[in-house]
């Protein structure tokens, strides 16, 4: 992680009132943690996580709908209930859970109930599956600070982690892997223009 974007994740607690690196009972209880955020693109939502210290590793997959053992050209039909969404194993002793959903907000357009950026649909909305009443209230309250922050209602729903599946093998680190399609797609897609414009200085805590 580079000294930018650790101060920026240092600078975003601080703003937040967030405790990065400071264990809570349940985080100290084990070695790393997991979250699940659907954030449009997970091709996107992992590149963004993956710069994260303390993020130790990143899969995209499918979570949220009722078919067992989806497929990306099954999802992409909209009509599997299931999100792209991106399961993040953390080290709590290097970020805690609430810095990662603040963290998450201010890398999506949370007041956009369609979809995001140039993706639209069932599958590409916003959404952040919690493991527990600890999660909840991390996810509750970050929830109301992006209201208060943007003026608007978040459309990003709170709900129960399910079973997530990891997508296909081509999909994993796909930013790495192609690098040149991976930029184009995102420039193309607006999605940090939309971020920008959006979020404005409360996007990096000063």
């Amino acid at each position: 992680m580079t000294k930018l974007a650790r101060a920026w994740v240092t600078a975003l607690a601080l703003a937040t009132g967030l405790t990065v690196g400071i264990l809570s009972v349940a985080d100290a209880k084990a070695d790393t943690a997991t979250a699940i955020f659907a954030g449009g693109c997970f091709w996107c939502v992992e590149a963004d996580f993956d710069k994260v210290d303390g993020v130790v590793g990143t899969v995209s997959g499918y979570t949220g709908g009722t078919l067992d053992n989806p497929t990306y050209e099954a999802v992409s039909h909209e009509d599997t209930g299931h999100y792209e969404a991106v399961e993040i194993s953390y080290d709590p002793a290097k970020v805690n859970y609430a810095a990662l959903v603040a963290y998450f907000f201010r890398h999506v357009d949370p007041v956009d109930a369609g979809g995001q950026f140039c993706d639209r649909g069932p599958s590409y909305r916003t959404a952040i599956f919690v493991r527990d009443d600890a999660q909840r209230r991390a996810a509750e309250d970050a929830k109301a600070e992006a209201a208060r922050i943007l003026g608007h209602t978040i459309a990003t729903p709170i709900l129960t982690a399910d079973t997530f599946y990891p997508a296909e093998g081509y999909h994993q680190d796909y930013y790495e892997k192609n690098p040149l399609k991976y930029k184009y797609y995102r420039w193309r897609c607006g999605r940090d223009a939309r971020v920008e414009e959006l979020w404005g200085e409360a996007r990096t805590p000063s």
